[in-house]
Order: structure tokens, then sequence, then C-alpha cells
């Protein structure tokens, strides 16, 4: 059984605060500004904008492809050479540069900003992968659940930091702003830089390097390392179904992130204020939803957590894609004369729920489910699962609402996480936890 020791403290928050430090691109670029920026500014196809939402959707897509090809080999390579804190010191660079050089996009320059928009994602998201793999050196199992659920707590609290601050001196999303909003690039570049410090200065790398033997190289071990742990895939039989269960429950969370903000402008037509507000329900019901099932988690453990926040996902997609119907059943029942757009900040709040829960718990599962000596290269596959996910759902969405509109599009997340929950019911969590003990290379 893994006896783990609980990490010191200063060493699980300088982890955390690399969550803390990236929201700023996820929340920034991805969901409430540079999304809405790309659609309605530098593609300018008004007035649905599909041709807009289809090449932003191609372009997450494409790097999300690229993180699923180059994550699992990377993995091995890091726990092969005991690597993993410089694979994440090279995607954060790469992360922080290609950002900041979103200032020198202009309106319809739309190759480079998908170029750039690529690079930086990809770099982005690796990233997650890397991080993710030093979780299983922070405590035992049981303890998992709430160090996950600190890490992606205190990211939400760092995208609202930063969200708040860029929305309060850059402005709205518009043309006639553009000189000023196009400064959201660098300024998310600079709060990750300057907020994933504590990372680096107290996060511990564990592990045995090595180095290859003559006539080999770290690629060649890194995919003999592969082969072998493809070879035995059958011993980890619940982790593979879990692996399934996060393709299909992270395609719709995809969709979420990179859409919720494009639906409300483009289908609620809300105000500014009322996106303001939702940016802010969704950041802190996000971090509570996190750090609450987080500690949940080790009463009634990973496996129950997750898909209680898979059916309460059910519900806030239900509340996102009724939220007209739900605006009349107010008018009728209550005889309030609200506007959609204040109905759709419930649905805000059940996703935001959702939202943190939802990951938190995934990913402190995959933990529980991992051998020692195999963290990287485990969540390297968890990493190629969420972004291969993110390929589907982006292609998925992007052409559903090509065809019918961005409105009925997003019934397409019901499908998915009615999957997901399907692929997890089977899971034992004993069971797999044991095989991650018993795992010997």
């Amino acid at each position: 059984m893994s006896v783990t020791r609980l990490a010191p403290k200063r060493e699980i928050f300088g982890w955390s605060m690399f969550d803390f430090a990236n929201q700023a691109y996820t929340l920034l670029i991805i969901t409430v500004i540079y999304g809405d920026l790309f659609t309605r500014v530098i593609v300018a196809d008004g007035p649905d904008y599909r041709m807009g939402n289809l090449l932003w959707s191609i372009a997450l897509a494409i790097s999300y492809m690229m993180v699923v090809v180059a994550n699992p080999l990377c993995g091995a390579v890091m726990d092969y050479s005991a690597s993993r804190k410089g694979f994440l010191f090279a995607s954060y660079l790469l992360t922080i540069v290609s950002t900041a050089m979103l200032y020198w996009v202009e309106p319809g320059w739309i190759w480079p900003a998908m170029l750039l928009v690529i690079i930086s994602n990809f770099a982005y998201s690796i990233g997650e992968g890397f991080i993710a793999s030093f979780l299983t050196d922070l405590g035992p199992r049981k303890a998992l659940g709430w160090i996950s659920g600190l890490g992606w707590s205190l990211g939400y609290i760092g995208g609202l930091v930063a969200t708040a601050f860029a929305l309060f001196f850059l402005g709205e999303v518009s043309a006639e702003n553009y000189q000023t909003i196009r400064w959201v690039g660098p300024f998310a570049a600079v709060f990750f830089l300057l907020a994933a410090i504590p990372t680096f200065a107290w996060l511990q790398e564990r592990g045995q390097k090595r180095t290859p033997p003559p006539g080999s190289t770290l690629v060649k071990m890194g995919w003999q390392r592969l082969k072998g742990t493809w070879a035995a895939i059958h011993h980890f039989g619940d982790l593979r179904l879990l692996l399934i269960s996060v393709f299909f429950a992270m395609a719709g969370v995809y969709i979420i992130i990179a859409f919720s903000f494009i639906y409300g402008a483009q289908v609620i037509r809300w105000d500014e204020n009322v996106r303001v507000l939702m940016f802010v329900i969704v950041q802190i019901t996000a971090a509570i939803g996190a750090v609450g099932f987080g500690f949940l988690q080790s009463k009634i453990g990973a496996r129950v957590t997750y898909i209680v926040t898979l059916i309460l996902w059910l519900v806030a997609i239900l509340a996102i894609w009724q939220t007209p119907l739900l605006t009349e059943l107010c008018q009728t029942w209550f005889g309030v004369n609200w506007q959609a757009q204040y109905v759709f900040l419930f649905a805000g709040l059940l996703a935001g729920l959702s939202l943190g829960s939802s990951q938190s718990a995934g990913r402190a599962l995959v933990g529980v489910l991992t051998p020692q000596g195999k963290a990287a290269e485990f969540f390297g596959f968890w990493s190629m699962a969420s972004k291969l996910a993110a390929v589907f759902g982006m292609l998925g969405l992007g052409l559903m609402q090509w065809a019918f509109g961005l409105a009925d599009a997003i019934v397409f997340c019901l499908l998915l996480f009615v999957l997901a929950i399907i692929s997890v019911i089977p899971i034992n969590e004993q069971r797999g936890s044991d095989a991650a003990d018993s795992w010997r290379e």
C-alpha cells in the first residue's frame, strides 16, 4: 500500500500556485476576452459569427491534438529522467512568450491570431499535465482530493483576480476599444510569469534520475516505457474506464470553457455588467465547488464524488439550454419581469459548481489509480484523454453550431455527460488502488 507522506505545506502551496497562475491564461484568452475578441472583432463575420466560431474551434482543436501526440511520450521521458520540473518550466516560458505576442495581432489578421492561439494553448495545456504529475508526490491517496481541490480553488481565485483587473483596466470587447483590449495578451503573460514563481521556488523534483544506456536516447527509453505500459494495460482496467469517462466529460467541459461567454454574447445577448457578474459568479462557485468536493472526497470516495459532479453538470447544461423557457416560467409562476440574461446567471452558478468540482475530482481519481514512479506517464494519459476530448468537443460543437446555430448546438453537451456517467459506473476504486500498489516494472 502507498505510504506517501504529506508534503510540507509550503510545497503544496507552491504546487497549487501554478493553478492560480495559469488560470489567467485560460480565462482571459480562452474563455472571457480573447475568444470573444477573435470571433467578433478579428474575424468579424456578424451577425451570427459562425465562421469566427468555427475558426476558433479549429485553432483550439489543433492545439489540443498537439498535446494528445506529445504528452504521453513527454510523461514517460520525465518519469525516466526525473525531469518534470524542467519540462514544466519550458511549457511555462512558451505560454508566456506566445501569449504576450497576441498584442501585435490586428483586426483581420486571422491566421497570425490562430497561430499564436495554437502555440500558446498547446504550451498551457501540456503544462496542465506536467503540473498534475506532481500531485501523487504531495500526500497519501486519501489526501489527494483536498490537495487537488485546493489547487483548483486557488486557480479560480487567481482567475477572478486576473480577470477583474483586466476588465477594469481594459474595458469592453469591441472594435472601438481594440487599442486598449489588445493588451489582454501581455497582461495574461505577466500575471502567469509572476504568480508561478512560488511553484518553481518550492516544488521538489522527486524520483531517480537515469540516463539512457549507450546507444539509446531519452526518446527511445520513453517509447519503451510506453510500450511496456500498453502491453500491461489490462492491469489498469479501472484507470482505462476512467480515461474513457474523462474523455466524454472533458469534451463537454472544454465546450463550456471555450463557448460559454461567446454563448452569452451571441445567444443571450447580455449586457456588459451581466457579463462581468457572470464571470464573478462562476469563479466563486467554481472555487467553492473545487475545495468543497475535494474535502467531500475523503468522506465518500473519489469515484462517488466524481459521479455526483457529473450529474451536477447535466443540470447545469439543461439550465443553459433552456434559459428562455426558465425565463418564461419565472415570469408566469412568480409574476416577475426578469430578462433572460439574469436567469442565465443561475445557469452560470450551477456551471461554476460543476466546473471546479468535476475537474478536481477527476484529477484526484487519476492520482488514486496511479502507481508510484509512473505519475508523469499516467497523468500524460489523463492529459491525452482530456485534450483528445477537447478536439472532439471543439470540432463537434463548431460543426453543429455551423449547421444549427449555437443556441441548439449546446445540447450536444448533454449527451457527452451522460456517456461520462455510464463509463465511470463500473469502476471499483479499491480494486484500482490495489492494482496501482501492486504494480512493479
